[in-house]
């Protein structure tokens, strides 16, 4: 009897010990199947915001610049300002020595002289024969011919006169002088160079340059070539914030002037100038520069993370997450903006997505969801490996 009910209990126990395995089993294969899941994170669509900040690269210029050329041919005799040289409008920036103008000049005078002198003579003899005209000593058509040559000598004498006006003209660009006020941002030239009225100095490649470079940095243009996208945004009158690598910390204010009202065929932007007051000159033509302008943004549009888009054949698509499963869904994508980009179509503001989708996800393949994606497991696991080894040693 003792026998048989020890029988009973063992068989129980083992009985009980075979479920209690199963059990386990059953609870590791769920465990495992759980932890082969891909593990993902989710996010959200949020509302955009009202405006965008808008970060563009600037090239600032002068307000006038100019290259002085020469506009007589000689040599060089004397400059007087030299790079950086403050400049008012008319002073003299060098002056040239032209020996065969000069000789034009003098042979124009002579000419003159001589037109002068024939003209005086043939308008004396026009008046006598004009006192005889209507005598029978001489016919009309003698007076008409005298007369005729005295207007004829009096042309020569006005052509002669253009003629020495003209070189005297020239003569007067013996003088460089600035056009207007500014600074001297290039001296090409040197006591002794040759100069040609076609072009400047005759340089080493035989082609002419300037004899000068001036340029007014009173005042500043700032241009900046403009998206498509955004060019309907950015109008006259419109206010920027534009700072300089090297002025670090500091920022300036210019405004919008005026636009090309043409897009670059290439590049699909449209220039935009602003201008900027530069008292003190600080600012220097020529700068690279970063302006900001915060433009408006349609409202009601949904923003997504760019990390969250799928770059497939089918076209941009996002992971969204339903009863643990993966639904690939095409969407159409407005303006990018910086970490976010717009989603203008394909999604509703309650749908959860995952935050970054591998490019082997699978529409329908099972996920599981997580607080936060994991981020270089592999590496933080070596990493705690050797910290634990160093604090065994």
């Amino acid at each position: 009897m003792l026998f048989g009910i020890a029988g009973l209990v063992a068989a129980g126990i083992a009985v009980s010990g075979i479920v209690d395995r199963q059990q386990n089993l059953s609870h590791l294969k769920t465990v495992a199947k759980q932890q082969a899941l891909p593990k993902v994170a989710l996010v959200s669509p949020e509302p955009g915001p009202k405006t965008q900040e808008l970060l563009l690269p600037g090239d600032v210029a002068a307000w006038h610049q100019a290259r002085i050329y020469a506009q007589v041919s000689g040599y060089v005799s004397q400059w007087y300002k030299d790079y950086g040289a403050s400049v008012r409008k008319g002073e003299l920036l060098a002056e040239i020595s032209t020996p065969g103008l000069d000789q034009q000049l003098e042979q124009a005078r002579s000419q003159l002289d001589v037109a002068q002198q024939k003209y005086a003579l043939a308008k004396l003899t026009a008046q006598r024969w004009q006192k005889l005209a209507g005598t029978s000593a001489v016919s009309q058509q003698t007076v008409d011919v005298y007369t005729a040559d005295a207007a004829a000598q009096e042309s020569q004498v006005q052509a002669a006169k253009f003629n020495v006006g003209r070189y005297e003209a020239l003569e007067a660009f013996k003088r460089v002088e600035a056009p207007f006020d500014g600074i001297i941002t290039a001296r090409l030239t040197d006591i002794g160079a040759y100069v040609e009225a076609t072009g400047g100095n005759a340089g080493q490649s035989g082609h002419m340059q300037e004899l000068f470079a001036i340029a007014d940095v009173n005042k500043l243009r700032i241009f900046v070539s403009v998206p498509q996208d955004y060019s309907e945004y950015i109008v006259p009158g419109m206010g920027a914030t534009m700072t300089l690598p090297q002025f670090p910390g500091q920022i300036f204010h210019p405004t919008v002037d005026t636009t090309a009202h043409a897009f670059n065929e290439s590049s699909r932007t449209v220039l935009v100038e602003l201008q900027l007051d530069n008292p003190g000159r600080k600012i220097l033509a020529g700068s690279y520069a970063e302006l900001k302008f915060q433009v408006p943004i349609q409202e009601g549009i949904l923003t997504i993370p760019e990390q969250s888009l799928l770059f497939r054949a089918q076209g941009l698509q996002v992971a969204l997450v339903q009863d643990g499963k993966v639904h690939l869904q095409e969407v159409q994508v407005g303006l990018n903006l910086g970490e976010k980009v717009q989603v203008v179509s394909g999604l509703k503001a309650s749908d959860r997505l995952i935050a970054n989708p591998s490019e082997g996800l699978l529409d329908g393949q099972a996920v599981q969801v997580v607080d936060a994606p994991p981020q270089n497991s592999g590496l933080s696991d070596k990493i705690d490996e050797s910290r634990q080894q160093e604090a065994d040693e």
